[in-house]
């Protein structure tokens, strides 16, 4: 069915798993099998802002359709990251207006989507449709990355997206933590635990 001429691929990739802030996106993207209707594409790590600003809106006008799925910081701390990051594939895909005849997703796990289909490592490099998700999941989580930043100023949300980096490290020393963090992953959890034990 995947290579089938005039069938659909969807293509699922989802960004920020290694955060320990902000929400996983997933981004699901369809093409006609045999077609890549945007030049250019590559795993959204390995472009510039400037290059996946450029591509996305090229890449929702051509594609057959495309939609977004998330889970919540909440979610991920109830679930786990991986299984929250399944959820917003599948999300994703119950959001589309078009159902595909055949998806590729990105990674070792295929999230149970109701249509037929496989996982692939690295798809993101290899896999056309996959880099068109990857693309547009990272612009959209850049964006809501940006937002909370507005919100809850002083952590470097914008500039770091929610990745442990040091000065995110040492925003969330001096500041606590916020709504934002994901409160099961370990340098989130950690200055938690800390804080209750000198109470």
């Amino acid at each position: 069915m995947a290579g089938q001429l005039g069938s659909i691929v969807a293509g699922y990739d989802e960004v920020g798993r290694g955060c320990i802030a902000g929400p996983v996106i997933a981004a699901a993207v369809l093409f006609r099998a045999g077609d890549c209707p945007v030049p250019g594409l590559a795993d959204s790590k390995t472009l510039d802002a400037q290059q996946r600003a450029a591509l996305a809106p090229v890449i929702t006008r051509r594609a057959v359709a495309w939609a977004i799925g998330r889970a919540e910081v909440g979610e991920i701390d109830r679930l786990n990251i991986l299984e929250a990051s399944l959820l917003a594939m599948r999300r994703a895909h119950a959001a589309l207006p078009v159902a595909p005849d055949w998806a590729l997703v990105d990674g070792n796990r295929y999230p149970g989507l109701p249509c037929p289909g496989r996982a692939v490592i690295g798809g993101d490099r290899s896999e056309p449709v996959i880099s068109a998700a990857s693309i547009l999941a990272k612009v959209f989580r850049d964006r809501e990355m940006g937002v909370l930043d507005l919100l809850h100023p002083g952590y470097g949300f914008a500039a770091h997206k929610g990745y442990p980096t040091q000065s995110h490290r040492l925003a969330l020393k001096a500041l606590g933590i916020s709504p934002a963090h994901r409160r099961s992953f370990a340098p989130v959890r950690q200055l938690a635990e800390r804080l209750c034990t000198s109470d």
